[in-house]
This record gives structure tokens, sequence and C-alpha cells, in this order.
């Protein structure tokens, strides 16, 4: 594929690296939201969000012509759907951007165009979007190719993951999962393994979901410990020393725009079928309201004791350690628990990868444990590991940041 042009809508966490990526293989991206300060940001070379090595690849990108951004979507040879796919009402999936995307796609489309979606999607978008295009181009059919990529990178590492980890790629036929395959070549270098299109957006919903069931069993077994008087990190680190046992690492919850909403797509359109996928996550939603009440009854127990009342530093807001992601983080959840009834002045919000947040006043994080009467590690960031904490200070560790 010489020569094309790229149009990619959405420039967040995943649409921006994407972008950026490719326009760093001097193919010509135009980016599109509708975020118009992202938009000027990206024009001046700048990054909008916290990943390694991202900003070198956007302001090169840029200078040298490959990448732009605008507020309307551009012409081009490709279309890269890359837009938020939430939940609504009673974790019904919302496709509901991925369709506004593809709606100001179609009047741009012509012959041998290839249209792909990123977005992660229940099982049967792609053909949803398909029905919809040709709806409203019906002289298009079988002249453009669609087709279905998941992402699959680990925020902190996108740049390198982007290039190296293997890609799922399925077609609503043969020749767009060929044609699809084709471009990705250009600049993937994991394999690149070929599909349909349900399949692939199911092996996506299932890789996530997969995920969630093994971190709800970690975080309810870290429940059950709590309640045993056992230190469920020293157990889980015994317990794998069985050969053919991983247990992963409990935390607050689950949070991510992945791992804590895609298992919902499953259940949503399979509820009946989808009973441990459904239970993973009440789990997981559940460990978040289960350590809020821990904080509670030890401020509650403190201040007994005391007789005045506890101040309460929260370590970290982000959903996972060491990036300024705060979607579904479970610690912003729990934070906001905690600032219920409480004062101001009695609670210290600590998150170093942010520098602002409208609802929570920040504090650095050594201040944090100098004043506060009771810490709780929500985020093990790695600014939280092998620090000094005074003898005289109530430590609650939910996420094993003390124990290693």
């Amino acid at each position: 594929m010489k020569n094309i042009t790229v149009s990619t809508l959405g420039l967040g966490y995943i649409g921006l690296p994407t972008s950026a990526l490719i326009a760093y293989n001097k193919i010509k991206v135009y980016g599109m939201d509708i975020n118009a300060q992202i938009v000027e940001t990206i024009n001046r070379g700048e990054i909008h969000i916290v990943e390694p090595e991202l900003n070198t690849y956007v302001d090169q990108a840029v200078k040298q012509g490959f990448l732009s951004a605008s507020t309307v979507v551009k012409a081009a040879d490709v279309y890269l759907i890359v837009v938020p796919t939430p939940f609504k009402g009673d974790h019904e999936p919302d496709i509901s951007y991925v369709e506004a995307a593809t709606k100001n796609v179609i009047p741009l489309l012509k012959e041998g165009d290839l249209y792909i979606i990123e977005s992660t999607s229940p099982v049967g978008t792609t053909e949803k979007m398909e029905k919809l295009i040709f709806s409203a181009r019906p002289e298009l059919k079988d002249k453009i190719y669609l087709a279905y990529c998941p992402e699959r990178v680990l925020p902190g590492n996108v740049m390198h993951e982007l290039v190296h980890n293997d890609r799922v790629i399925g077609g609503v036929n043969e020749q767009s999962t060929q044609k699809a395959t084709a471009f990705y070549e250009q600049f993937v270098q994991g394999k690149l393994h070929a599909t349909n299109a349900r399949t692939a957006e199911m092996c996506k919903l299932t890789e996530n979901a997969s995920r969630d069931v093994q971190i709800a069993f970690a975080n309810e077994l870290s429940i059950i410990c709590e309640k045993a008087g056992i230190n469920v990190w020293e157990l889980i680190e015994l317990a794998n020393k069985h050969p053919r046992v991983n247990i992963l690492q409990p935390g607050c919850g689950v949070g991510g725009h992945c791992i804590a909403v895609d298992p919902y797509f499953i259940v949503s359109n399979y509820p009946r079928e989808a009973q441990m996928i459904g239970k993973a996550r009440e789990t997981n939603n559940y460990k978040s309201f289960w350590v809020a009440e821990k904080i509670e009854e030890v401020k509650q127990s403190f201040e007994l004791k005391n007789g005045a009342a506890a101040s309460i530093a929260i370590m970290g807001l982000a959903f996972k350690p060491n990036i300024d992601d705060l979607r579904e983080s479970p610690a912003k959840y729990i934070a906001q628990r905690v600032l219920q009834g409480i004062n101001d002045e009695e609670v210290y919000f600590v998150e170093p990868n942010i520098e602002e947040h409208q609802i929570f006043k920040l504090t650095d994080y050594r201040e944090a444990i100098k004043k506060a009467d009771i810490i709780v590690f929500l985020v093990a960031h790695d600014e939280f590991k092998g620090l000094s904490i005074p003898d005289n200070k109530v430590v609650l560790d939910f996420c094993g940041v003390t124990n290693k």
C-alpha cells in the first residue's frame, strides 16, 4: 500500500499514539478530534496525555509534515475509527461514538478505500457499520474494504507495544482482511493473525474478560485473607511457587477503559451464558466498595481511640501504577467516598502523574505522609515504594506497595 493517506478519528490514549506511529513511518496522517484544544496541542508538535516516547514521535511527525490534526474529518484512503465505546444505563454498550464517526466518514468514501474500527466494540459492530455505510452509499457495495483490528497495548508502554505486539485482524470478507493486513504490515512488527470481524471483536472482549476474572479471584482472596488474619501478599507469593499456579496481585478494584468495561459487552449480549464473567465484574466492583468501607471503619476507630478527627492521605488516583489515566479508576471512586462527610482539610489526595484535578485538591506525597494520620495506598506508583513511614501512622495498603 504505497503513497496512501490515513484519516484517524479520535486522538486519545490510543488514537494519538497510533496516528503518530503511522506518521513516523512517513505515511500522511490526518488526525481528527472534536476537542479543539487537543487539535491545537498536536499541531504544535506537543501531546496532551502522559505516555513515554510519544512526544518524540508526535514532534518529529508534525515537523516532517506527516501528521496534522483538525476538528473535521479529512478525505483519505484509510479511515481508522479510534473513538470511545463506553457503557450506558444498566451497563449496556454504547457504540454511538463509533456510529457518529462512521457517519462523518460516509460522504468521503470512494472505491478502494479501507475502513477499520479499532475501538473496543460488541460483537457485530463492524457488520452494523457495514450496513450503515451501504444503506447510505449502496454504490460502494463490494467496492470498499471493512475490518476490525482491536488495540491491545499497555499504558506506559504503548509505543513499543504498538510495534511489537501481535494483532488480530478480521474483515467482513476475505478481501477486507487481506487489505487491512497489508496496511498494518507497514508499521507493525508483531505477527498479524487473520480472522473474521466477529471473531476479532470477541477476541478483544475475551482478553480483557479473562484478565477481569483472574483479578477477581485475587481480590476475593484478599478479602478472605483479611478476615482470616492472613497476609495475602505472602500467601500469593507462596502459592505461586507451584509450577502451574499464577495468581495475580489484588488491588482496590479494577479500572481503565478496557478491563473494567469490556466484559459488560459480553454480559449484555449473553446475560444467561456469561455467569462467571458477570460475577467477576461484581466481585471487582465490590472490592472498591469494601475498601471504602474499610477506610471508614479504621477512621472511626482512630477517632474513638484518640478523641480527635483523623486526617487521611489517599495515595494514588489513577487506575494503575505510573500513568495519568483516571478512567473508571477504582481509586477515584474510593477517594470520592472518603470525601463524603469529611472536611477538605482532613484529607490529602495524592496523584504524582497529574498536576491538578477538578474535584480533588492534590498534595505532594511527601507532605501527605508527613501530615496525615492514616495513609491509604490505593495505587502502587513508583514514588510510593520504599518510603520511610513514621511508626505513629496508620497504614492501609490495598495494592501491596509496602510488601515489596
